[in-house]
């Protein structure tokens, strides 16, 4: 089971499930189309947002389950 983690990048979150950028866009994070994606941690953009980064983990987290 994968686990994702507030400190991952946008990236490498979105590689890891095709159904991640329907968890993003739940968020209104347009994640596919930002340069910040690349390096930018789920903490990071999460709090430029302000989204509660614990929430935003927990549901891409549910599509491993």
């Amino acid at each position: 089971m994968s686990q994702i983690t507030k400190d991952m990048t946008f990236a490498s979150v979105m590689r890891m499930h095709p159904d991640v950028v329907k968890v993003l866009a739940k968020y209104n994070l347009g994640c596919i189309g930002c340069m910040g994606a690349q390096n930018e941690s789920l903490e990071q953009g999460c709090n430029a947002h302000g989204i509660k980064v614990e929430e935003i983990v927990n549901d891409l987290n549910a599509l491993f389950k």
